[in-house]
């Protein structure tokens, strides 16, 4: 019943910041984890934040220390902020409202990140 829609992607130099939502409709948005995907052509889609309905994060090692997820249930919103990008960063990103490592097969259009180094 969650439809998750992604915006604020664009493209950046390296070194650069980017602040990504993912706007919940359909459902009790809080009651939902919700976790960043990326995927890169010719790469598996990877997890690279996750965030549960108590606010527990997990991130992936690449992305430690320069991304944060967050949540506004008041404004059915997660965000992924993305600080330090690097060209390697570069990816479609997805939100996705399945537990740490098992996504639901409802995904979004997602949102472009493009690097430049």
């Amino acid at each position: 019943q969650l439809q998750l829609a992604e915006s604020g992607g664009g493209l950046v130099q390296a070194g650069g910041s980017l602040r990504l939502s993912c706007s919940g409709s359909g459902s009790i948005f809080s009651i939902h984890p919700i976790g960043w995907y990326r995927q890169a052509p010719g790469k598996q889609r990877e997890l690279v934040a996750h965030i549960t309905s108590g606010g527990s994060t997990n991130y992936a090692d690449s992305v430690k220390g320069r991304f944060t997820i967050s949540r506004d249930n008041a404004k059915n919103t997660a965000y992924l902020q993305m600080d330090s990008l690097k060209p390697e960063d570069t990816a479609v990103y997805y939100c996705n409202a399945g537990v740490l490592n098992y996504p639901i097969d409802i995904w979004g259009q997602g949102t472009q990140v493009t690097v430049l180094s």
